[in-house]
């Protein structure tokens, strides 16, 4: 696996010639607070080559990252890396500064149309977000990851961070972030997207 966070796209990432699967995230797959090769895209490289797929994983994920820096640095990253598969994992960071979810929208928007104009299929990773935001705002917010998903026929699911969020053993201390536990479990929750979005290209 190849990480990329926060630096220049080498444009030799790719030059194996394996097909390239970018994730596209924020905290929660750049490995925040744990050791990067603990992290769920780490164990995805181990689990491609252990189900027969010649994928190469560059992790393009940045902590802090929203769905607008995303849909800035989605040019550059298609065009470098010429990827069969984009995973985008971002919307969190929208709903937690209280981003209008039109604005959210549109980045994941923006992102998934670059990416399959340039021949990528694409996997979404939905997010919720705490209560504390009130009914409506959160219905609007959640309902964004349906909506684009389902706008352009993408395999999603609704949240990333299922069996992960509330369980304690499974959380780092500042209750945000998951810790080395949980990433196995949150590959278990990606797989059947990215599985999928593979297949879309076969």
């Amino acid at each position: 696996m190849v990480v990329l966070a926060g630096v220049a796209l080498p444009r030799e990432a790719g030059a194996d010639k394996a097909p390239v699967i970018v994730v596209l995230g924020d905290s929660l797959s750049a490995g925040y607070g744990i050791d990067v090769d603990l992290s769920w895209t780490a164990l995805l490289q181990a689990r491609l080559a252990e189900q027969g797929y010649e994928h190469h994983v560059v992790n393009a994920s940045i902590s802090g990252e929203t769905t607008e820096g995303g849909a800035t640095r989605i040019d550059d990253i298609v065009a470098r890396l010429e990827p069969a598969v984009v995973v985008i994992e971002l919307g969190g960071n929208d709903g937690l500064r209280g981003f209008p979810p039109s604005r959210t929208r549109e980045n994941l928007t923006r992102i998934i149309e670059t990416s399959q104009s340039a021949g990528a299929a694409v996997g979404l990773l939905g997010i919720r977000i705490p209560t504390n935001y009130g009914p409506r705002y959160i219905r609007a917010f959640e309902g964004t990851f349906r909506d684009v998903a389902t706008a352009h026929d993408i395999p999603w699911i609704e949240f990333f961070m299922d069996g992960v969020a509330l369980d304690d053993e499974l959380m780092q201390a500042d209750g945000i972030h998951p810790n080395a536990a949980a990433q196995p479990r949150l590959l278990d929750n990606a797989w059947p997207v990215i599985e999928a979005a593979i297949e879309t290209t076969n």
